[in-house]
């Protein structure tokens, strides 16, 4: 079975988890809610889903699986996580998201969430044990699919009203605003939410049929696209997300996508948070650009949770949290346009996207903001279907001395020093960094870099899966 926790919630095969799979991991998920005290038997859990084909079958069969556990599954139907988290953090109750994000179609999964907020690693160890447990005795499950109860309405009232407090009335008017629609649950809330504040909105690329958009690494083709868009429409900016809405994409007025931990730090500024957790994989520069202090984590939602409910502990009273791809987390609560923004958590997108675009409102091109907070230049992508077993092979091999590190980069550049917090990122000799990373959730292996310029940028990135592909090429 493909199944496995990553980064962010259990994630594998569509064909997997439309069986047995997903009454296993709910059942199991029952089981640790009501054996930790974080439920009691018939206590309601809600449960949520993105627009993939496979989303109602999964849905159908984990509400099936919690029933019988002994809780009461009420289903919100497709919207975004952020919204569903939202109205559960509301209501105290646990929940499910059924949700790929941005991977392949093929793929799905479902994301966990206790009536406090998102499940931590130590949650994650315990429903493992659960359903290994669960499968010696053997799971009968039932995919009778139900209509949504009316919730659906409720979350998305909840997270639209927490949207359309956080600017002044009007505050978007005289933007021309694109919303690249796809198959993402959050497109027709961005639409409403930025004409609330006086945009003229246009909505792009709207689909039936799913469409998977990493915003982390946006693909040459997606580029190619919304660079058309924004010359065609005369856009001062284009807007969207993943396929469950909790990580933002954003654009300036040419089309080129804006970096996701660059959108994390404006939302952090905009917010006023004074202490800021991140992964290792976000820009080096963040630390010189944030008044406060920078806790930096393992990739992952469930890490920069941890990093910020220790700075709570320790007494911040200001504390927000983004990852590279833009999902922005707050543990505490802020004030915002004169109005108490409650904590939420779990990446959410469309914040981060109204910080960003409140900045464009004052008249600047998006491109001239961007290049105004000068952090180093970066770039990320990933090679696609790329084995697990191959990527651990060359994380071993990178790892197993210094020798082998500098022979793998010698066409590249020497190394100056490495760290090994979450895959394995090197500093060479000319001050630029290579970052390597195997995904969490999906076959595919990642590399970040930084360096002088784009242009120098976008070289070492090439240079970097280029030497992947030729290690793997030559097993």
């Amino acid at each position: 079975m493909s199944l496995k926790f990553g980064t962010s919630g259990l994630r594998g095969l569509s064909v997997d988890l439309e069986g047995p799979a997903s009454a296993l991991y709910a059942t199991a998920f029952a089981r640790h809610l009501l054996s930790a005290g974080l439920a009691q038997p018939g206590d309601e859990i809600l449960i949520g889903r993105d627009f993939r084909a496979s989303s109602p079958a999964i849905s159908a069969i984990a509400i099936a699986a919690l029933r019988k556990a002994g809780l009461a599954p009420r289903d919100c139907g497709e919207l975004p996580t952020p919204a569903l988290a939202l109205l559960c953090l509301r209501r105290k109750a646990a929940c499910l998201m059924v949700t790929g994000s941005h991977i392949p179609a093929d793929r799905n999964g479902i994301k966990f969430y206790r009536p406090d907020g998102e499940i931590d690693k130590a949650d994650e160890a315990a429903i493992t044990a659960a359903a290994d447990a669960l499968g010696a005795e053997g799971v009968v499950f039932d995919g009778a699919q139900e209509e949504a109860d009316g919730l659906h309405e409720a979350a998305m009232a909840l997270y639209g009203e927490r949207n359309r407090a956080l600017l002044p009335a009007g505050s978007l008017s005289g933007l021309r605003i694109g919303v690249y629609q796809h198959s993402t649950v959050a497109r027709d809330l961005f639409v409403s939410v930025l004409a609330h504040y006086g945009a003229d909105v246009v909505a792009l690329g709207r689909s039936q049929t799913f469409i998977p958009v990493d915003t982390e690494a946006v693909s040459p083709e997606t580029v190619a696209l919304l660079q058309g868009w924004a010359v065609q429409h005369g856009l001062h900016a284009i807007v969207s997300a993943d396929g469950d809405g909790d990580r933002p994409l954003i654009t300036d007025e040419t089309g080129t996508p804006i970096r996701g931990d660059l959108v994390g730090l404006v939302a952090s500024r905009f917010l006023g948070a004074t202490a800021v957790a991140t992964p290792v994989t976000s820009n080096s520069g963040i630390e010189a650009a944030v008044a406060g202090s920078v806790l930096r984590t393992r990739v992952g939602s469930p890490y920069v949770i941890a990093a910020m409910n220790e700075a709570v502990a320790a007494g911040e009273t200001a504390v927000a949290g983004f990852e590279a791809n833009g999902g922005t987390l707050t543990a505490t609560r802020f004030t915002v346009n004169g109005a108490a923004l409650a904590p939420l958590p779990t990446r959410d997108s469309l914040m981060p996207v109204l910080a960003v675009l409140a900045l464009a409102a004052a008249e600047r091109p998006l491109s001239q903001v961007v290049a105004d907070f000068s952090l180093p230049a970066a770039a990320s992508d990933r090679l696609e279907n790329f084995p697990v077993e191959t990527s651990a092979a060359l994380m071993a091999e990178l790892r197993s001395g210094a020798g082998r590190l500098a022979a793998f980069l010698a066409p590249i550049g020497v190394p100056q020093k490495t760290s090994d917090v979450d895959g394995l990122r090197v500093t060479l000799e000319d001050g630029s960094v290579i970052h390597f990373r195997p995904s969490g959730n999906a076959p595919e292996m990642r590399c970040y870099v930084e360096a002088a310029d784009e242009a120098a940028a976008a070289q070492l990135l090439e240079a970097g899966l280029e030497r992947i592909r030729e290690w793997a090429m030559s097993r």
